[in-house]
């Protein structure tokens, strides 16, 4: 018997990780789908490791989240070559680019959209069918507390994520009742990854940072709700956060 497929959009070393090892040790062959080879390295040899002998298929697909193109054809390769996809993360976050509001430029405010909401409605689209048709599957949309409030040093940054919660409240409105769990999870915080920390640098303190091996786990215990008691969005944060509204 074949095991259930989670395709991971946007897998690098960070949470993209976490997400490949949690669910490859739960007994899923995981598809990791990113612009490069490279950047996916650290997740699959994460979801190898993690899942041992009983994971049978960790596979990179090329993709570019700013042309839905590659993401509607590399989700149609995973299905082909894995299986239908039970679990669909989009994992992907656009430029963190500061600026005021009106400095915001045309071109800036087209590729955030495309990033964020353009190619999140790509992938959803791509593996949505399959799901309603099976009455079952998973769709997660990675995003953050900016997608509840605007910003004057970061509008490009909140407009993306405003966008993609729209798109994920859409979808679970009208297909929720076809029995596919959407959820749109807002990390409150910055994850502990390496990045993070070199930023942090002599402020770096773990206790105040989200592991994203947990947050990992919060993915996975969402993932296996059951449909009388869904949530349809989460938000995730350390106990040490200062919540910022």
């Amino acid at each position: 018997m074949s095991q259930p497929v989670c395709a991971i959009i946007g897998a690098g070393e960070g949470l993209g990780r976490a997400l490949a090892a949690k669910f490859a040790c739960q007994r899923f062959d995981i598809a990791l789908i990113s612009r490069s080879g490279a950047g996916s390295a650290a997740a699959m040899e994460a979801a190898i490791e993690a899942g041992g002998a009983v994971t049978a298929n960790v596979r990179y697909f090329s993709a570019d989240a700013a042309r839905p193109e590659t993401i509607e054809s590399a989700l149609a390769k995973v299905a082909d070559e894995m299986g239908d996809i039970d679990v669909l993360i989009y994992n992907v976050r656009g430029e963190f680019t500061a600026c005021e509001p009106l400095d915001m430029s045309y071109a800036a405010l087209e590729d955030i959209y495309r990033v964020e909401v353009v190619g999140a409605f790509a992938a959803a689209k791509s593996v949505l069918p399959a799901m309603i048709k099976r009455s079952r599957g998973s769709v997660f949309f990675s995003s953050a507390t900016a997608a509840y409030r605007g910003s004057r040093t970061h509008p490009l940054y909140a407009i993306g994520k405003f966008g993609v919660r729209a798109l994920s409240q859409s979808l679970t409105k009208a297909y929720a009742k076809d029995g596919v769990h959407i959820v749109h999870v807002r990390l409150d915080c910055d994850l502990d990854v390496p990045i993070v920390r070199d930023a942090y640098g002599d402020r770096y303190d773990p206790e105040k940072l989200a592991s994203p091996d947990d947050v990992a786990e919060s993915y996975w215990l969402t993932h296996l709700q059951p449909k009388s008691a869904w949530s349809n969005e989460i938000e995730l944060r350390p106990y040490t956060e200062v919540w910022t509204y």
